[in-house]
This record gives C-alpha cells, structure tokens and sequence, in this order.
C-alpha cells in the first residue's frame, strides 16, 4: 500500500541505472536515466515519467493524489465482480459486504490507468478519474497486489498522526480488502474425488 507500491515498481525498472540524486547514495543521478528505465521489469507499471525534483513529495506520474482533485464526500471506488467458478483468485481478494469503498489518501493514492500493463488485472476503481485503486498481477508462480491509499479508515494520514484503532472499524470495507490478502495464501483447493 501507499508508496511501496510505485516505488517497489520503480526500483525494479530501475535496477541497472542510478536514478538517485546525490544526497540519497553520493553520486548523481545517471542524466538520461529515463531513457534507461526498462519497464520489463517491474509488475505494474509502463511507459511513466520519474520525478527528478528531490524536493517533490512524489515519485512518478503514476500516482493520482495531486491530479484528483476529488472532494472527501465524493471519493470512492468500486470493486468489480468476479466470477467464483472462473476468477477464483480475484473474487477471494475482493470479498466484502459492500462493492463502494470510501476512498482515502497515501503518498500514491490511486494509479493512472493509462500506465497500467496490460496483463494487470484492475479489481477496484474510480472510474470517472480513469484511476484504479486496487490491482493484481501473477509473478512465475506467485501474485502480488497493489493497493493505492495509507489507512482506510483515516482519510489524510499525515506523519505523526495517531496510530488508527482498529477495533473500532469491524466492518471497514478498507481494512476487508487487506485482510483479504493477508488471508489469501492460506487458502487452499480442495482434493476433488473423481
């Protein structure tokens, strides 16, 4: 969540070229380090610009959270509905009592759809602002998930803010998505007879 997910990505298509400045590992940042960037390389994400500018709170244009523009009363996303018998996976990850979820902000809030690989799975959006909040991807054997947004319970979370009590949001449809993705690896298929 929040900005592991296009950092994570990032770091990955950036693996064989410094896009850090020199006051993060000494040295400057590779000058064409854009050009550089191998896309293949990371889970998510495509054809993005990289924000050079150390003093931006922000990584890439991947992230929407300065693009919205969206009113606190206004922001939510919808889960899509998968099939059981088809989707087993997604419709696991996106189980919950409600298919609106409140909307909530992180350093990477939401993800431009436009620079979404095509063979990621978008499970939940805004689609008025062409930006998905809650996507999936298979790596060899494994999935991963991104989940755009900090605290769903806590609209702006700022550093230093106090920690969010849990216990008083048992049925937070937020928290139901990362519940269901702590939960996802035990869940096992069953021996058919035949």
């Amino acid at each position: 969540m929040c900005s592991a997910t296009d950092s994570y990505d990032i770091a990955l298509a950036a693996s064989e070229t410094d896009i850090c400045e020199s006051m993060f590992d000494g040295d400057p940042a590779d000058s064409n380090c854009q050009s550089k960037l191998d896309f293949t390389l990371g889970l998510a994400f495509k054809d993005y610009t990289i924000s050079r500018n150390p003093f931006e709170y922000e990584f890439s244009n991947i992230d929407m959270t300065m693009k919205r523009r969206v009113p606190k009363n206004e922001d939510y996303f919808t889960l899509f509905d998968f099939s059981a018998k088809w989707d087993p996976v997604p419709t696991m990850l996106c189980q919950n009592h409600t298919s609106i979820v409140n909307g909530f902000m992180g350093q990477t809030t939401s993800f431009d759809k436009n620079l979404i690989k095509a063979n990621v799975l978008i499970m939940g959006e805004f689609k008025a602002k062409n930006e998905a909040r809650y996507i999936h991807g298979e790596l060899g054997k494994g999935t991963w998930t991104y989940y755009g947004g900090h605290d769903p319970e806590d609209y702006r979370h700022l550093v230093g803010d106090p920690k969010t009590e849990l216990k008083l949001y048992p049925n937070s449809p937020g928290y139901r998505l990362i519940l269901n993705n702590i939960l996802f690896p035990a869940a096992k298929k069953k021996k058919m007879k035949t």
